[in-house]
């Protein structure tokens, strides 16, 4: 993230410049400066007149013959790098302005999310910062093209409204970072269920810091993200590396959606491995429906049922 109040200029000279005003006051041409560094004639016209970078073989030589330090040499040309990059960037911004529009940005800054700005450009950068990408073409090729299938293995182009779903998961990623796990333990995890039932049983205010707690001393990582309006999402269940993630909306209407889409998705930690991703009241194209009838039994059995 750009550091806020740092100045950056708004041209920055190429170092060919220096060096033009340096020969001509040294009265030596090109053909002859290459000649005295070593370099083709062809290398320090492309130098002078902007199209080759210096490097630090180059800046030695020209210390040698110009008397100016290369540690000067070398700082200009990074300079002019960086202004170029940051060129660069500022278009890689206004390129990813209509991707940014089709998010709930007003909700996203009312929540705490990105920071409020009213600049469309900042509201652009605050919210590729958000998802860690340094384009919008990365976004799309994480969440719709799934390239990174080892880290989110469906794709939401399909679903109601995919750039919300995508803030609503990452935001859960974001809150789990923060969160301290055990290795993840599936006999400690079964040994927790009876406890983690009798914490729904008794309803107390402090439940969910309980389940939270409980949860973490055997790897899984509980959170409570609050909800996007207009989208159905109650819950996710997904591995990040080797550590569960279960992700639960803060907008259940009673306690008994609340705990049923807790169980439910431990369900699917515990029947359904880390090789698929749940996302709970949203529909897309790779669901497998015969997964989701197994974790509404397995969590019916433990909300509704006495098995325990």
């Amino acid at each position: 993230m750009e550091a806020k109040h740092e100045y950056f200029p708004q041209t920055r000279p190429h170092p060919g410049e220096t060096l033009n005003e340096k020969l001509e006051e040294m009265k030596m041409g090109p053909k002859e400066f290459a000649l005295r560094t070593g370099k083709p004639e062809k290398t320090i016209i492309a130098v002078m007149n902007g199209k080759s970078a210096i490097t630090p073989d180059m800046a030695v030589q020209f210390e040698q013959v110009t008397l100016i330090p290369a540690n000067f040499w070398m700082n200009h040309q990074r300079g002019y790098d960086e202004f170029i990059a940051r060129v660069k960037r500022k278009k890689a911004i206004k390129a990813a302005i209509p991707w940014a529009k089709k998010f709930p940005l007003a909700e996203m800054m009312r929540k705490g999310w990105i920071p409020s700005t009213t600049k469309m450009e900042e509201k652009t950068t605050e919210l590729l910062n958000f998802f860690s990408f340094s384009n919008h073409t990365g976004w799309e090729d994480y969440y719709f093209k799934q390239q990174l299938k080892v880290a989110f293995r469906i794709s939401l182009k399909k679903t109601v409204d995919p750039y919300a779903i995508s803030a609503w998961l990452r935001k859960g990623e974001l809150q789990a970072k923060e969160l301290q796990a055990e290795p993840f333990s599936l006999i400690d995890f079964k040994a927790a269920l009876p406890e983690l039932q009798q914490i729904m049983r008794k309803q107390r205010k402090d439940s969910f810091s309980q389940v939270q707690k409980i949860c973490l001393s055997i790897g899984v990582k509980v959170v409570i993200t609050p909800g996007i309006n207009k989208v159905p999402i109650s819950g996710s269940t997904r591995w990040i590396k080797d550590t569960p993630l279960i992700q639960l909306s803060d907008k259940f209407k009673n306690t008994d959606a609340f705990w049923f889409t807790f169980f439910h998705e431990v369900g699917h930690i515990l029947l359904h491995g880390k090789k698929d991703i749940f996302l709970e009241k949203v529909e897309y194209s790779d669901k497998q429906q015969n997964q989701e009838e197994e974790a509404d039994a397995f969590a019916w059995n433990f909300v509704v049922g006495t098995s325990l």
